[in-house]
């Protein structure tokens, strides 16, 4: 009996666990998509990536391979999710530097 408690105790942890991983990543994915990152704080990010290296020590010296796994990807999707921001930053301020392109004109000097 206590076996097939830890089984569902451990099925609801890994379910958990991927519904939060794909929740993330779908929401990282669709910032990459979009093409912006408006409103989006690398802070964000870094504290994210902070507290999942922190828990992610934590799962593997408490030996809980659902938390390691957990963590371990939600630092993977902050880490992504940091590169993103920094690209788009780059180039909003590349596109500011540019200048507004008016309609009809070329950006390409002849």
């Amino acid at each position: 009996m206590r076996i097939l408690e830890h089984m569902g105790s451990e099925a609801i942890g890994w379910f958990s666990s991927f519904v939060l991983v794909l929740t993330i990543a779908n929401q990282v994915y669709k910032q990459w998509r979009s093409g912006t990152s408006q409103g989006v704080s690398k802070w964000l990010f870094v504290g994210q990536i902070t507290a999942s290296t922190g828990f992610t020590l934590y799962s593997l010296m408490v030996r809980n391979w659902v938390f390691v796994v957990t963590n371990a990807l939600m630092l993977l999707s902050a880490l992504v999710g940091i590169v993103i921001v920094m690209k788009h930053r780059r180039a909003e301020r590349r596109a500011s530097r540019r200048g507004p392109v008016s309609a009809g004109s070329s950006p390409v000097r002849a």
